[in-house]
Order: C-alpha cells, then structure tokens, then sequence
C-alpha cells in the first residue's frame, strides 16, 4: 500500500508526473476522472488528457462519489490515479449541499488508511497567493488547504511539482521519472 500526493499549479506538470508514476509501478492502472466538460475550454483539457494516457489503462469518470470509487478500484495488484482532487472538491461544493460535502469529504478520509495497491492522487496548490475576493473562491481555497493537510499527513510519499520538477516535500519518488 502507498498513497502519493502530487501538488502543484496549473501546468505545472503534476499529472505528467502521476502518469509516469504510474506506468513505473508496473501494475495495472486505473485512472479515476474528475472532472466534467462543463464547456468547451475544459472539454479540450480533457480530451488532451485522454490523448496523452495509456490506451489500456481503465478509465472512471466519478466526478462526485470518489470514495466509492477508490474503495471498487483499489487493489493490492492496481495503481489508481486520481486526477485530480481539486476539481473533485469544485464539483462537491458547486452542488451547494453542505451535508453532501462535508460526507464525501469524511468518506474519502476515512478510507485512505485502508487503501490497498497504489493510489495516487493529483491535486492543484492553490494557496500560495493572494486571499481570493469572493466567499466560494475563499471557501474553496480553505477546504483544498485543510483537506491537502489531512492527506499529506497520512500520505507515503508528497511532491510538489513547479516548472515540471518534482520537489519531495515528504517520502521518495524514483528520481528517473
């Protein structure tokens, strides 16, 4: 079992370096889809994405049930990606259903410690810049702080990836990927 944490902004690399991660394990993998093609700019990352992931690997698209997903999915014999947890929490807190939020959230915590295989799961750093304006932009950024927290704490290996270079914040990645 290992669970690896991947943080960094936008285009920083970090899935590149989750997919290389994972064609490393030498498992099987599943790639755990977050997002959804809410229009059109984001349906071209997605499909750049899909473009740029081994064809063999099994694709789930849960863009809210992620817990659900990990528990189906992890195996002692599977790496599973997740990218990423950043779009996973937007999903949750664009339902604007506290309680749906505050379980999958509780969900998702409590059975990482479980986890069996591989996981890895990518996750944009938001927090490093200015306080943002508005209450969901700052609700976001204090829910995706607290929760990176939370999973880096239980988490074998966090990286934070800038420029496409990954800085070992915690644990050890191969160095070769």
């Amino acid at each position: 079992m290992s669970i690896t944490l991947i943080l960094g902004g936008v285009k920083s690399g970090k899935s590149a370096l989750a997919e290389r991660l994972a064609i490393s394990s030498m498992l099987n993998v599943t790639y755990i889809a977050t997002a959804t093609a809410d229009d059109n700019a984001m349906q071209q990352r997605i499909s750049h994405h899909q473009r740029h992931r081994p064809s063999h690997w099994l694709t789930v698209e849960q863009p809210i049930k992620l817990a659900k997903a990990l528990t189906e999915h992890c195996q002692s014999n599977q790496c599973v990606l997740v990218d990423c947890l950043t779009l996973w929490l937007t999903n949750l807190l664009m339902q604007d259903n506290e309680a749906l939020l505050q379980t999958e959230i509780a969900a998702l915590l409590a059975i990482l410690s479980d986890i069996k295989g591989e996981l890895i799961i990518v996750s944009n750093e938001t927090n490093m810049g200015i306080m943002p304006l508005g209450d969901l932009t700052r609700r976001y950024c204090d829910e995706i702080g607290l929760l990176h927290q939370k999973i880096s704490a239980i988490s074998d290996n966090v990286v934070l990836t800038v420029a496409g270079l990954p800085h070992i914040l915690k644990g050890n990645i191969d160095e070769r990927v």
